[in-house]
């Protein structure tokens, strides 16, 4: 087993760091999983999605049960709280407590079996719910409960909220789909919980020991309680909230201890494993997203589209719609929609016979339009129509949590109500008209179909004032809702958000006999006090009011962050803030689609997320020195994975944008330390490349010298498995400078061609590609080819270093350029350097700016000459009728999408385009070259990206913008990769 060790806060009690290191000796000695009490480790398990924070006292990594039970026994020695956690994504509070945090998602995350024939799945419970689908998909089966947060949530977390999701009004919610669970109990026991006929209960019962006792007690809290639990329970059937007497009641005959314990929030026990029961996986959806002048008039569609049998009907108003517009990787659903409206009414219909979906999708239309509902309904029929719906309408909460200005943030309090949807109109208005009275504005989205709208009102916690308001909107509504019989937690659980009151929700005898419930599992209140019953007041705990104000720090680079600015002269705050930006939606934890983040889906550490890389950021900030907390080892040690891919920039709802975070980061542990010389060489790479090239061929020996490579092992760190560039002695520079005058048309204007410090030695067919179709374009380029960039710099943490580079190259290309006049290249990291680090850099310099807004892909180019005439592609090159698979660039994914290297491909005759979503390549320039690395750089590139491409024939041309991604394609699959303008060339000049 493995622990991490690391210094207690000197501000903890002598008492405390003793049970610390007693707990921690014991946990290490009986457990086989991981064991970590050091202090980022504590603080990155501190929050969970909700507006809470508390300090755990550590955390485990446990790897199968047996691990779960002797933490549990350990901890109860000790007279220490167990909180049992999956992905983190709660928004109420249930994952954070002062405890001992199990984390079930690292180990246990196997599907142990599934069965198509009797539609169950067992899985350990940090098993994912896309984890699931996709291997219950081949069998045309699923997971009922569709969640927004399916790429990350944990079955185990979905068992512990009784989640549900879009798709509830047809499957219900996860106590639906339970059939057994493997749970460890309060004195570390493990038993099976099923559902059981009374003689096997009353068998059960005669077992001297707690699960005797639950057979044997339960029944009877049930007895006594049976008019308050007819009576106490919201109407409403979509209930995340209390403990399920109420399912008991219903049943003569059995008895299901299974159902009874999801939604309990591991309260009453630590589930290890369930029985889960899967449904048919439908073959077909179509969509109608009817378009509305207001959300009061989606919501009165709701009962026409209700009518019609739908999958799913899910509101998303305005606000969500306008934030989605502003990421790149929304920003698509714009050009579905028809007008400005001012919100959407999302209705599935799923099945297999498309005949009768189209029906279903027809009468709706009709019936809206009879009735006057909406001003235009969109169709979506196919899934390439339907994908930039879907996309946003699961990112609702991250759009919305996008919007936060600083610690003024869209907050769960009152986002999980539910009344019956026939109530839902005059509901909202009310909800509407308290928010108006307490002058907040909100997001409203959610799910129409089951009378659930998620709505956050934008909150500051850090103000006193603010806190009040919470407080009292929370009673109104929780009133509110009880007016309409309705739920105050309808699938996010009750937690530290809404505990407080459930007293009044359920009355007093019922509340008491939930006590009482509470007190037969756990005697000694081990498993996560203080959710469901005997909570504190929900103003307690509040993150953002226990962070203590930042201390100064000037930093290198500017952090702009919405609400915070670029900070003070002094740096106060804002580098903080652009790390607390993060909300913990844990987006950063999905696998299987997407880029960010690479490390996490390659180690499954939450140290090695976005999310956790954020938290210890913040906890190093927030210290009385932050230039010296920025220098501990422990803190560069979660640092250390980030491929910088900016992933996170673009995917992130938040934006939260690590790499540049980690840069500053690395240039004050710079100061402290000094830089490594492998640092420094990877810092100086244009004169190593161009030194490189100029002695060539003998500069390619070394690198197939074993020797020589051991010794750059042992000396430098760079991994002697890593095959090194080639250097080519015709450089672009030179073929530049020496090729005859060429004399074509120029029409278009002046280009400046930026040859970057990679392929200009190392692919110089890549330039000469470009700068000829340029030329053929009507362009007359210009090289720049003395100037670095700086990215290397910046990626090694050297930032005044790159800052010079950055503004000699600004002023070179200031000077000798004419205004407006673009300024285009083929290696993504260096040219989208020129539009976002370099203003990070030098925020005030014009001579930036200006460059800044002149950079263009070459690709877009090529496009408008091709679709204006001035170049023309061959009909019969060799390309025709071969399918080319694309793989972009993470820096370019992140800044400006692929959108124009695939309209450049796919202007190429003949062929096919198949845009890979194969995540980051692992490579991350130097990265993938450095000895520590390369494992986990060879890990994400076999993901997906080796095997997408390995599956392609021999015929099929790769394709990849990117220098290190066409390294680590061919060092992973032995296939060659061609640059976009390389193919292009050939389609236009081949024979």
């Amino acid at each position: 087993m493995t622990i991490t060790r690391g210094e207690r806060p000197a501000h903890e009690s002598a008492e405390n760091q003793e049970l610390a290191r007693t707990l921690q000796r014991d946990l290490a000695r009986d457990l086989d999983g991981e064991v970590q009490f050091d202090d980022y480790t504590r603080q990155l398990f501190a929050r969970d999605a909700s507006m809470y924070a508390i300090t755990p006292l550590g955390v485990v990594f446990p790897r199968n049960a047996d691990d779960v039970a002797a933490a549990v026994a350990a901890a109860a020695a000790h007279q220490v709280s167990v909180v049992p956690r999956g992905a983190g994504t709660s928004l109420a509070g249930q994952t954070v407590g002062p405890g001992l945090v199990l984390d079930l998602s690292r180990y246990m995350n196997n599907i142990v079996e599934l069965d198509a024939g009797s539609g169950t799945a067992l899985v350990e419970a940090g098993v994912v719910q896309d984890q699931l689908n996709r291997a219950a998909s081949p069998w045309g089966l699923m997971f009922g409960p569709d969640t927004s947060t399916s790429n990350r949530a944990t079955i185990g977390g979905m068992i512990g909220n009784n989640s549900a999701g879009s798709g509830s009004v047809r499957h219900g919610m996860t106590i639906d789909h339970v059939r057994e669970l493997d749970v460890v109990l309060s004195d570390a026991s493990r038993v099976r919980l099923d559902r059981v006929d009374e003689a096997t209960r009353a068998q059960r019962a005669t077992r001297p020991t707690l699960e005797g006792a639950l057979y044997r007690e339960l029944p009877e809290i049930v007895r006594a309680n049976y008019a308050a639990i007819a009576d106490g329970f919201p109407a409403h059937w979509r209930r995340a909230c209390g403990y399920r007497l109420d399912r008991l009641a219903r049943e003569d005959t059995v008895f299901d201890l299974a159902k009874f314990v999801v939604g309990s929030e591991g309260t009453l026990a630590v589930a290890t494993s369930a029985l889960v029961d899967l449904v048919p996986k439908p073959s077909r959806t179509v969509i109608a997203v009817g378009h509305f002048t207001s959300v009061a008039g989606a919501i009165d569609a709701t009962q026409d589209a209700l009518a019609c049998d739908p999958a799913a009907v899910e509101l998303m108003d305005r606000t969500i719609l306008d934030l989605s517009r502003r990421k790149i990787e929304y920003a698509s659903l714009g050009d579905l929609l028809n007008g400005d409206p001012e919100a959407l009414l999302f209705v599935s219909f799923s099945g297999d016979d498309e005949a009768e979906l189209l029906g279903q999708l027809k009468r709706l239309t009709g019936l809206w339009s009879r009735n006057g509902h909406g001003y235009h309904t969109l169709r979506a029929v196919t899934p390439a129509q339907q994908a930039s719906l879907l996309k946003v309408r699961k990112a609702g909460l991250g759009l919305l949590m996008a919007a936060s200005e600083g610690t003024r943030r869209p907050l769960a309090f009152v986002e999980d109500t539910a009344v019956d949807p026939i109530h839902l109109t005059e509901y909202t208005r009310r909800f509407k008209e308290v928010l108006d009275r307490h002058e907040m504005t909100a997001g409203f989205y959610g799910h129409c179909s089951v009378g659930c709208l998620h709505i956050r009102p934008y909150l500051d916690l850090t103000d006193p004032a603010d806190v009040v308001k919470m407080r009292s909107v929370a009673v109104e509504i929780k009133d509110l809702v009880a007016e309409y019989g309705g739920v105050n937690s309808s699938e996010h659980g009750d937690g530290l958000a809404r505990s407080e009151f459930n007293r009044e929700i359920f009355g007093d005898a019922l509340y008491d006999a939930m006590r009482q419930v509470k007190k037969l599992f756990d005697p000694d209140n081990v498993l996560n006090p203080g959710k469901i019953v005997d909570a504190p007041s929900m103003t307690d705990n509040l993150r953002d009011a226990a962070l203590p104000p930042a201390e100064p720090l000037r930093t290198r680079l500017s952090f702009e962050v919405i609400g915070a600015g670029a900070g003070s002269a002094d740096g106060t705050g804002a580098m903080r803030a652009a790390a607390d930006r993060c909300m913990n939606i844990g987006l950063c934890r999905k696998s299987g689609s997407g880029t960010m983040c690479p490390s996490y889906m390659a180690t499954r550490k939450e140290e090695d997320s976005t999310r956790g890389r954020a938290a210890a950021l913040v906890k190093a900030l927030s210290e009385p020195d932050p230039r010296a907390a920025l220098g501990d080892e422990r803190l560069h040690e979660v640092l250390d994975l980030c491929l910088m891919c900016k992933a996170c920039k673009s995917e992130c709802p938040l934006g939260v944008d690590m790499a540049t975070l980690k840069s500053e980061a690395l240039s004050h542990h710079h100061d402290i330390h000094g830089v490594p010389l492998r640092s420094r060489l990877f810092g100086s790479i244009r004169f190593l490349n161009r030194l490189g090239s100029a002695t060539a061929p003998l500069s390619n020996l070394p690198g197939r010298i074993p020797l020589v490579r051991r010794l750059m092992d042992r000396t430098m760190g760079i991994a002697p498995a890593r095959p090194l560039p080639v250097f080519v002695r015709q450089n672009l520079t030179r073929w530049f400078r020496r090729r005859k005058n060429t004399t074509h048309p120029i029409t278009q204007g002046t280009v400046t061609y930026l040859a970057d410090s990679f392929t200009t030695f190392t692919e110089p067919d890549i330039g000469r590609a470009a700068v000829q179709l340029l030329e053929l374009s009507g362009w007359d380029v210009r090289l720049e080819s003395g100037v670095c960039c700086g990215r290397s710099s910046l990626s090694k943490g050297l930032v005044d270093d790159a800052k010079n580079k950055a503004r000699h190259l600004a002023d070179t290309l200031s000077k000798a350029t004419e205004a407006s006049s673009p300024v285009v290249g083929c290696e993504p990291s260096c040219l989208m350097t020129l539009r976002d680090e370099h203003l990070s850099l030098l925020p005030d310099d014009p001579a930036v700016k200006d460059i800044a807004g002149r950079v263009r892909q070459v690709e877009e180019l090529l496009v408008e000459a091709i679709d204006d005439g001035r170049l023309r592609p061959r009909e019969d090159s060799w390309l025709a009728g071969r399918t080319l698979v694309y793989h972009g660039h993470c820096h370019q994914k992140a800044e400006v999408g692929t959108a124009a290297t695939v309209a450049l491909l796919n202007r190429i005759p003949g062929v096919s385009v198949v845009e890979l979503d194969a995540g980051c390549c692992g490579m991350a320039g130097s990265f993938g070259f450095e000895s520590e690395h390369y494992d986990v750089s060879m890990t994400v590139g076999e993901d997906r990206l080796f095997p997408a491409i390995t599956a392609e024939p021999a015929e099929t041309v790769v394709v990849a913008t990117g220098v290190s991604c066409r390294q680590q394609i061919f060092h992973g699959t032995a296939r060659d990769a061609w640059h976009p303008v390389q193919l292009l060339w050939e389609a236009v000049t081949s024979e």
